[in-house]
């Protein structure tokens, strides 16, 4: 894991699964990505490429963890100058810290926090000070979108803008549902945060990973036990999405410029 400077971006993605083996493999069919073991003398851990790159890895959650509650998740990870620091301000604007600061050896320090309507994320300020490599959006494999499910937007807006520096883009009027509220990190729009549907139970993050065709990336979801939750859809700017579950339960977005 690396990051780039100024801080406040999104620089990893994990799954936390409770059958990794199972997860490699059905990702591996439908998004394209080559699985390899990181070297640890801790929690095994997956890391998961596309064309040479990391983009994420992937974590087997023990019987403990599924015991207490634990649901697979894919969580992404925000580059913070100093995790600790952060932490603290995220739990003095009303966000709750799940787990405390912590160091990764060789990899970085970091923490998995929430806002202040359960959202979670990580902290991470990686030992690496090398920058990530610039990659489209629209390159396959990659993490094309992240969108927030926010308990409230306007409350969203100010914890994130405020903790990371973001700044507001392109909004949307969805009618009954709402604004859509496009952010950038530095640069070009990255992803988008509205107030949550009324029947979803929780806030949450939604990443979405670029494939070159969504309707064959969504027949590989399909013939290896995901599911199709929402889409295919056209979305303003010409591309294509759906919303999925993969077979342990975790939700995931695909998006591609091809439908």
């Amino acid at each position: 894991m690396s990051t780039s400077r100024p801080a406040g971006i999104f620089i990893w993605y994990e799954l936390a699964t409770s059958d990794s083996a199972a997860a490699i493999e059905f990702y591996s069919h439908v998004v394209g990505w080559t699985a390899s073991a990181m070297p640890s003398s801790g929690m095994p851990y997956t890391l998961l490429s596309y064309g040479g790159v990391n983009v994420g890895g992937v974590m087997q959650q023990t019987p403990e963890m599924c015991a207490g509650g634990a649901r697979p998740c894919w969580l992404g990870y925000i580059g913070v100058a100093e995790v600790d620091a952060m932490a603290g301000q995220v739990k003095a604007m009303g966000g709750s810290v799940l787990m405390p600061p912590a160091d990764i050896p060789t990899v970085g320090r970091f923490a998995l926090v929430a806002d202040p309507h359960g959202a979670a994320f990580f902290l991470m300020t990686p030992i690496s000070k090398e920058p990530l490599p610039v990659i489209s959006p629209d390159a396959p494999g990659h993490v094309g979108w992240r969108e927030l499910h926010a308990g409230d937007l306007d409350s969203a807006w100010t914890f994130y803008s405020t903790l990371f520096g973001w700044t507001k883009d392109a909004a949307m009027d969805m009618g009954p549902i709402g604004t859509y509220q496009m952010f950038a990190t530095g640069g070009a729009p990255v992803g988008g945060m509205m107030t949550k549907m009324p029947d979803f139970p929780a806030a949450f993050w939604a990443y979405y990973f670029t494939v070159p065709a969504l309707g064959e990336a969504l027949e590989r979801v399909k013939a290896r036990g995901g599911q199709v939750l929402h889409g295919p859809q056209e979305v303003p700017g010409g591309s294509f999405i759906a919303n999925c579950m993969d077979p342990q339960g975790a939700m995931f977005s695909l998006v591609s410029q091809k439908s």
